[in-house]
């Protein structure tokens, strides 16, 4: 049923100069008109906001110092756990260092082909490595291979030493980069993710960067979902468990260990069409970080999936218009809605969408003129209604004509 809120404020006196000067009168003659849709059962929109689903202390959000889970798509946060707290990242750092390989190989900067020279440096980093041989020349795509697989500290030096000539320089660019991107709770200071007290980052700053590289560099995504990398006649299996010992469809991305930060990993997995990416950090174990991940994601798959709602362009119905060369203009959704739902906010879901009635003309093509709602439980999404069409603004005799209809029928013509 339509909700009716009228309020009529204009006055014959104010009418009446509409008649003698209808160009410098541009109020609407009924504002605060809302309208809205009957409730309907809905298959998704997108998401803003997070509230956590389970209490404190929930199985769910224990095995980990730091937990942070999130859906790419819509950008529902599912889980959190000391999300925005500073931590020490490890090798997860190594997921931006790729980033910086990733766009330049993009921008032709790059080629896979590209080699860069090992450097005495390099060649002693301490940590994992990838066993490079000093003063040879290593093709840019075994780098990645030897960083994503093999987690090489001395990988990840060449590329930043190839890149910006010293790894201090390279740390500070790919900083302000991830800066850029939205990491705002991020400061780095080496490529590798070696202990350092102002290298630093977030939970939830690397399920960021996680969705970045997925969004942005989804051509490169590939390599890290490779379960082993040979370099130098050494054989060296993916770090990521998740590839060999569990059945859930994991993908990517990067594991991270060191005695100050516990056990890490950003991960991602995709089912059903949703992908997901959890960051967990502050495991005490391989085990445990393998444990609490399954743990996490087999619920998030369960109980939730992506369902769209309106794609975009769909024509929710028309509005009457007020001064305008025609008397409707058709109510439009400009882009695609989705929701990650539960299986319960989904059978609670209500849509509604509100606007004034009637819109006063001028009304531009693609000028929002209302709000389109989606509500359930304890959670609510709002997105904008635009106008499908141009309406142009009706002339003098035009804009008289509706005043005299007005003032004898209360409507506009």
């Amino acid at each position: 049923m339509d909700l009716r809120m009228i309020k009529r404020k204009i006055s014959f006196l104010m009418l009446a100069v509409l008649m003698l000067l209808p160009g410098m009168i541009t109020a609407n003659p009924e504002p605060g008109k809302i309208v809205s849709t009957q409730d309907q059962e809905v298959k998704s929109a997108a998401e803003m906001g997070f509230q956590n689903p389970v209490p404190d202390g929930s199985p769910l959000l224990q095995g980990a110092e730091q937990i942070f889970l999130v859906v790419p798509e819509t950008g529902r946060v599912l889980l959190s756990k000391n999300g925005d707290k500073q931590m020490p990242p490890s090798s997860m750092t190594k997921i931006a260092t790729l980033m910086m390989v990733f766009e330049q190989l993009q921008n032709g900067q790059l080629s896979l082909d590209d080699t860069f020279n090992v450097s005495v440096n390099a060649w002693k980093k301490q940590g994992s490595r990838m066993f490079l041989e000093p003063n040879t020349n290593v093709k840019v795509e075994d780098l990645i291979r030897g960083i994503v697989v093999q987690s090489g500290n001395d990988a990840t030096t060449v590329i930043a030493e190839g890149i910006a000539g010293d790894e201090g320089q390279f740390a500070m660019q790919m900083t302000e980069r991830l800066k850029e991107l939205g990491l705002k709770n991020t400061n780095f200071v080496n490529a590798s993710g070696l202990p350092d007290a102002n290298h630093f980052s977030t939970a939830q700053d690397l399920a960021l960067l996680g969705m970045q590289i997925i969004r942005l560099y989804p051509q490169y995504y590939h390599y890290f979902a490779e379960k082993s990398f040979k370099y130098n006649n050494i054989h060296q299996a993916n770090r990521n468990q998740f590839l060999f010992r569990s059945q859930l469809p994991v993908d990517g991305i990067k594991t991270g260990n060191t005695d100050a930060a516990g056990f890490g990993i950003v991960a991602s997995a995709i089912q059903d069409g949703m992908r997901l990416i959890l960051v967990l950090n502050g495991c005490k174990s391989e085990k445990e970080r393998l444990q609490t991940g399954e743990k996490i994601l087999k619920w998030a798959f369960r109980e939730y999936k992506n369902y769209t709602l309106f794609e975009a362009g769909h024509v929710l119905g028309e509005a009457r218009v007020w001064l305008g060369a025609q008397k409707k203009v058709t109510l439009m959704v400009p882009e695609r809605v989705r929701l990650t739902l539960s299986q319960k906010e989904r059978k609670r879901l209500k849509v509604t969408y509100t606007y004034n009635d009637p819109i006063e003309a001028p009304i531009k093509q693609g000028q929002r003129v209302g709000v389109l709602t989606v509500e359930t439980l304890d959670r609510t999404w709002r997105y904008p209604i635009v106008a499908a069409e141009a309406v142009h603004e009706v002339g003098f005799f035009g804009r008289a004509l509706s005043a005299l209809y007005y003032i004898i029928w209360g409507a506009s013509a």
